[in-house]
């Protein structure tokens, strides 16, 4: 019981001393100098070391130097995979996908049944930034029915659902 009240005093304190280092800086003279044991100002008489005070000069705060480079690192929030359209949309005879890709990467298209198998690889390898066109007859390799193309880039997937008719 004993150390978890010592504890709860020891913040307390802690916290006590951080607000008032605030304040202090929050309210800081131009003046550095800080006074420790003023005499008396009325006595003339008194004599000895800590007679006018204890003079404790300290040397301004000075801003710290930070040198900036710029480097050109691709954002992390910066999207690999945008603008993903698949048209026609019923498909007849030929799926086109269209997608930007921000910069070189694997990306991966492929069409997916209902319950997520792997039907067709329409395509599969490295690519360059920029707008990419993917084009693929079906001729009769996908019956009626609904189907989903996932496109893959990196890390990021975008899943568009078509209908063949």
């Amino acid at each position: 019981m004993r150390q978890k009240y010592t504890y709860k005093i020891s913040w307390i304190i802690m916290v006590a001393c951080a607000v008032s280092i605030n304040f202090a800086y929050a309210f800081q003279k131009s003046d550095t100098t800080i006074h420790f044991f003023r005499g008396k100002l009325g006595s003339s008489k008194s004599s000895g070391y800590f007679r006018n005070g204890l003079h404790l000069t300290l040397p301004p705060l000075k801003p710290a130097a930070v040198s900036v480079q710029k480097v050109n690192v691709a954002r992390p929030d910066e999207k690999l995979l945008t603008d993903v359209q698949v048209y026609p949309n019923p498909i007849t005879d030929q799926i086109n996908v269209k997608c930007n890709v921000s910069r070189t990467a694997l990306v991966t298209v492929k069409v997916m049944d209902v319950l997520g198998n792997d039907l067709i690889t329409i395509v599969s390898q490295r690519i360059s930034s920029g707008e990419q066109n993917f084009s693929y007859p079906i001729n009769n390799k996908l019956q009626r029915g609904f189907y989903f193309i996932r496109v893959v880039a990196g890390t990021e997937s975008v899943i568009k659902r078509i209908s063949v008719l």
